[in-house]
């Protein structure tokens, strides 16, 4: 794969000593500043754990799962790639070594390999070139993130991979950017280098000279440090940068500009582009730091001690409250506490709910019961996926008076399914029926992706998005079920999106309450910093409406 005519210039990025230092933060700072430079930026998760996606993995190993508009389950990284750049992410985006393997094998079975040995080396490592390729489109730059930590035996493959990438693509097409940790040892009253020094002797050990390190600090390195680690590392002075702790995650483009990270790459990129824009993201940082209000939002799920199980939720919070000018506290409370304590103890400090989606019955009795004593007390409520559902199933037992409504998910057997798996709907993007039962793979009875919703004038929903349709991604199995429909509405309950055909539930509220909405599909997933979404946006302005009430 000899290929120096490429369109696209290609940035690696790898992380060493140990894992969350930020590299997917890293990569998607990189991508606003080439954005801010007036190029086009696409990017690439490799991650070399063995599932072929993270859709079936629990959140408390891998955190939250990422849906694109296409479907597509991948990492969370991928949700930093879209909240900081224009680029739009799908399956092209996100490789996983299961999936690579999955397609050599396949290769081998179909005979394409024409009865020769199958290697790492040369077989897994074109695979993984080709995927690199495949991303790359009319993006004037690709930024491949390699996950997990350069020692890892499961990244081997990877490094390889991009090791041979730059000998095909030339040097002035391909840099390698590694993040590692300088600790400062406050007993020492020093910085120490020496972490870094060994991950970069690690790296270069495997045939890969990085051309810039990022260095993971809480403060600004002094120049002798610098020198120090151009010096042991075999990088240029202005090619070591510091990537210093913020208290707002959209300062770090700014840090990162600062320290001259986006020059060093356009030079070694030999990449003519004009002086960055940065002053949207300078205004962002600013409103973010300088509230003029702040609410106190519970919200109530079962992942609550892992944050990165609620990244994107988190994120779009934050997005909801730069909107109003307000600094949201989040109150995370785990639903199961609930259950075993007073309700009124633990929510009623909170200036509005929120019950996030989930999977499985672990928690449903608590994020009910703060269903309901949002609705009781008038609090504003936003449910989501299983929030919606569990507000419908809520409603249905105590208002209208079906005692034993419930979801087939939790109890297969209820003589009143209010929420059940469809065995039949249709697919607006494939053009055609699709069917499912519980012996369908655990993939196959998902509802995954951008699906169209059409919203009822003058409701909530139409009040916060101001257009007839929609189009919000989804990661579900189970359904509202129509059969109630008319019952709901009867007591009170507004259908407020429905998909085209009038089929699908997309959205629920309650007449008799200052603001309470359930979507079944994942609002979260389409908030940005700079455009927030307007259902999150509406409910930060809803919370703090009650709370000057």
């Amino acid at each position: 794969m000899k290929r120096r005519n490429l369109k696209t210039k290609f940035i690696f990025v790898t992380g060493g000593v140990l894992s969350s230092l930020g590299k997917g933060l890293a990569s998607a700072a990189i991508g606003a500043l080439m954005e801010s430079r007036g190029l086009t930026v696409t990017f690439q998760k490799l991650d070399p754990y063995i599932n072929v996606d993270p859709g079936t993995m629990n959140p408390f190993q891998h955190g939250e799962v990422y849906v694109t508009d296409d479907g597509t389950e991948t990492d969370l990284d991928l949700g930093h790639y879209e909240r900081f750049t224009s680029a739009r992410m799908g399956s092209k985006n996100n490789y996983t070594s299961g999936k690579i393997y999955y397609s050599v094998i396949l290769k081998e079975r179909r005979g394409e390999y024409l009865g020769g040995t199958v290697q790492v080396v040369p077989h897994v490592t074109d695979e993984i070139k080709n995927a690199i390729l495949s991303v790359a489109g009319d993006a004037d730059i690709a930024i491949i993130e390699i996950g997990g930590t350069v020692g890892d035996i499961e990244g081997l493959p990877f490094l390889e991979a991009i090791r041979q990438f730059r000998l095909d693509v030339g040097k002035e097409n391909a840099i390698y950017i590694h993040l590692t940790l300088v600790p400062y040892i406050r007993t020492a009253g020093e910085l120490k280098t020496k972490p870094t020094q060994h991950s970069v002797k690690e790296l270069r050990a495997i045939g890969i000279q990085p051309d810039i390190i990022l260095c993971r600090t809480d403060r600004f390195l002094p120049q002798n440090i610098k020198k120090k680690i151009s010096l042991f590392c075999n990088v240029d002075e202005d090619a070591v940068i510091t990537a210093k702790d913020v208290d707002c995650i959209y300062e770090v483009p700014l840090v990162f500009h600062r320290e001259g990270l986006d020059n060093k790459i356009i030079e070694l990129l030999n990449i003519w582009t004009r002086e960055p824009q940065l002053k949207a993201w300078e205004e962002l940082v600013y409103k973010i730091k300088h509230p003029q209000d702040e609410v106190t939002i519970g919200i109530v799920g079962k992942y609550a001690n892992l944050k990165d199980s609620y990244k994107s939720l988190h994120e779009a919070l934050m997005h909801g409250g730069i909107a109003n000018n307000a600094k949201v506290n989040l109150k995370y409370i785990e639903a199961e506490d609930l259950e075993e304590g007073s309700t009124q103890e633990l929510l009623h400090d909170v200036n509005g709910i929120l019950v996030p989606g989930g999977f499985g019955s672990r928690g449903i009795q608590g994020k009910m019961m703060a269903i309901q004593y949002a609705r009781e007390n008038k609090i504003p409520f936003f449910g989501i996926c299983l929030g919606m559902q569990l507000a419908v199933i809520e409603f249905t037992r105590h208002v209208v008076g079906i005692e034993g409504a419930d979801s087939t998910e939790f109890n297969s057997n209820t003589t009143d399914p209010i929420i059940y798996l469809m065995k039949e709907w249709y697919d607006f993007r494939t053009g055609r029926v699709e069917k499912r039962d519980e012996t369908t793979e655990k993939g196959g009875t998902m509802r995954l992706g951008a699906y169209p919703c059409k919203l009822q004038k003058g409701t909530l929903a139409y009040q916060a998005y101001k257009k007839d349709e929609i189009f919000e991604r989804h990661r579900h199995r189970y359904e509202f079920n129509n059969a109630y429909r008319e019952q709901l509405i009867r007591h009170g309950m507004t259908i407020s999106g429905l998909s085209p055909d009038g089929e699908l539930v997309e959205i629920v509220e309650l007449k008799d309450h200052p603001w309470f909405l359930g979507c079944q599909f994942h609002p979260e997933f389409k908030s940005r910093p700079m455009e927030p979404h307007p259902l999150f946006r509406e409910f930060i302005k809803a919370a703090l409406n009650n709370k000057t009430s």
